[in-house]
């Protein structure tokens, strides 16, 4: 039969030396099986023995291949398997928080057995339920009191996007320069909120419902005001929780004493906290503690972006979550613990580095920290010093 090119000329058929790899058993992902060919007519022919070796050569190579192939087929196997390990491990969580805890959370919230559970992270889908009954409602704010405050921060929106009078604006409890400062504050920081996720950004489904919460706070609290940090607060509340519950959430943790005085800027108490702190310091990690010393590297370097945030926005945000499940548990003294674990972690690093390196690497951290190797290290932090406690 004529073969015929795309031209329509007629064309030879192909050699038999083409389909030469067509009937091997097993062919490997490289040229390897070229050295099996035939040497080209104007070339001598291969001998015996070159020939034998280079045919010893080949199977070498595919029996290679094959292990090759046979160890990424058991790892992917390894990976799928603790994929349906991970997801059953969750369901099973999932099954005793919506079974046993939460219908049964006053009893049974302080138990051992709910602890751990806690520990481990709490389930995604119940996260936000035992957020909201962890953090608590000492303020009893209900969902009315929100959309009054919803509807302030709207009223003044318009009135100061139209220019109301000055006084109206101070009667609201702002001066013209505070309710500026603020809207603006709130509007810059909104755009940077998890930016890479995109969802708070201008557009993005959750841009209005976190300038929602942000807005009602300052006419809640106008004595606090908006504060640069508080919308990542805001941000993780909002993906756990419906809208009027994180601004319940949002409202109850900023009252805590530790976010208070940092949000408020209590310099006294702020210092009370970075003191305490450095006695734990210096009790779990004494060889860092003395290199940060010798470099002037004070708490406050680093301390403040970890708390303002509450991690949120200095580690992955599944990690973060992770932070925020046992901070709801423990309060404010598991956040200073955990600072102790992300710094034991890195104690290697952190002590070969000068000042300006230390503060650069503690206010970026990597941004592909494992949770487990994070609450590893956390859980080797020792909160008690010469038999004080954190508390007191």
């Amino acid at each position: 039969m004529e073969y015929e090119d795309k031209a329509g000329r007629p064309s030879k058929p192909p050699s038999p030396k083409q389909n030469v790899r067509k009937n091997l058993d097993f062919e490997p992902l490289s040229t390897t099986a070229l050295i099996l060919e035939d040497r080209p007519a104007n070339l001598p022919a291969k001998p015996a023995e070159e020939a034998q070796k280079h045919r010893q050569q080949y199977e070498e190579m595919v029996v290679q291949a094959k292990k090759r192939e046979l160890k990424e087929a058991q790892r992917r196997r390894r990976q799928l398997e603790e994929r349906c390990r991970l997801e059953d491990s969750i369901g099973n969580a999932v099954l005793t928080w919506n079974n046993e805890v939460l219908p049964n959370w006053d009893t049974m919230w302080c138990s051992r057995k709910v602890r751990d559970l806690w520990w481990q992270g709490v389930p995604p889908s119940v996260r936000g339920k035992v957020w909201s009954l962890a953090i608590g409602n000492e303020l009893n704010i209900t969902h009315e009191l929100f959309d009054i405050c919803l509807a302030r921060a709207k009223e003044r929106w318009r009135s100061f996007s139209t220019g109301g009078s000055e006084a109206e604006n101070e009667d609201a409890g702002f001066s013209a320069a505070d309710r500026e400062a603020s809207l603006e504050l709130i509007k810059l920081d909104i755009s940077r909120t998890f930016p890479n996720l995109c969802i708070f950004q201008q557009g993005g489904p959750y841009h209005d419902t976190l300038h929602s919460i942000l807005g009602a706070y300052t006419c809640y609290r106008p004595d606090v005001g908006y504060v640069q940090g508080m919308s990542f607060i805001a941000a993780v509340l909002i993906l756990n929780l419906d809208t009027a519950d994180a601004f319940i959430a949002f409202s109850n943790l900023l009252n805590k004493p530790c976010q208070m005085a940092f949000f408020r800027v209590d310099h006294g108490l702020m210092l009370t906290y970075f003191a305490a702190f450095e006695v734990f310091f210096e009790e779990n990690l004494p060889k860092l503690f003395a290199h940060f010393k010798k470099n002037n590297l004070t708490p406050d370097i680093y301390l403040i972006d970890w708390i303002f945030t509450l991690y949120s926005k200095s580690l992955p945000l599944d990690l973060a979550c992770r932070i925020w499940d046992v901070f709801c548990r423990d309060g404010e003294e598991f956040l200073f613990r955990a600072a102790l674990g992300v710094l034991k972690l890195f104690e290697d690093i952190l002590t070969k580095m000068d000042f300006i390196h230390m503060a650069q690497f503690l206010t970026r951290l990597p941004e592909d920290l494992p949770a487990d190797e994070v609450f590893a290290s956390i859980a080797t932090v020792q909160m008690q010093s010469r038999n004080k406690k954190w508390a007191q």
